[in-house]
């Protein structure tokens, strides 16, 4: 199975930050670590906290539902930029919103210079635009032409 590149594993924890505590992201949901999302379905409880050494644990196995959402979504070759960009964006905001995306049709059809402006569509949360997704969804645009 194809993976996420180093480089692409640090753009992920420079946008998400780490947090050795619960909070409440920006779209409401709790969060602990490197942006891992705490449901219900998962019945986790950090009454602790985390460590970065668990949130990095935590993080990987993330980032692998990513890829696997992108090695199932995308059905085209894609450089290990293009990847990592996908990976980033589906761990952002979920399979879900990559699989009924634009950006995904773009991909597939192989279009991919429409690709940068796709991304820069998903840059709301709780109904405000973020600046933090602004620089996040270029920072993947960039990489999505390497």
């Amino acid at each position: 199975m194809r993976h996420i590149s180093k480089q692409g594993l640090d753009l992920i924890c420079r946008f998400e930050g780490f947090s050795p505590v619960i909070y409440i992201c920006p779209a409401g949901y709790p969060t602990i670590g490197y942006g891992h999302l705490i449901t219900a379905a998962n019945k986790e409880r950090f009454l602790d906290g985390v460590d970065e050494d668990e949130a990095l644990e935590l993080l990987r196995s993330d980032v692998g539902k990513a890829e696997r959402a992108v090695l199932r979504l995308i059905a085209v070759p894609l450089t290990q930029g293009q990847f990592d960009a996908l990976v980033s964006f589906t761990f952002n905001l979920g399979s879900g919103a990559l699989q009924r995306s634009t950006l995904r049709r773009k991909v597939n059809r192989e279009e991919h210079d429409d690709v940068p402006a796709e991304l820069m569509k998903w840059v709301w949360a709780g109904g405000r635009k973020l600046k933090g997704l602004v620089k996040r969804r270029k920072a993947e645009s960039l990489f999505y032409r390497t």
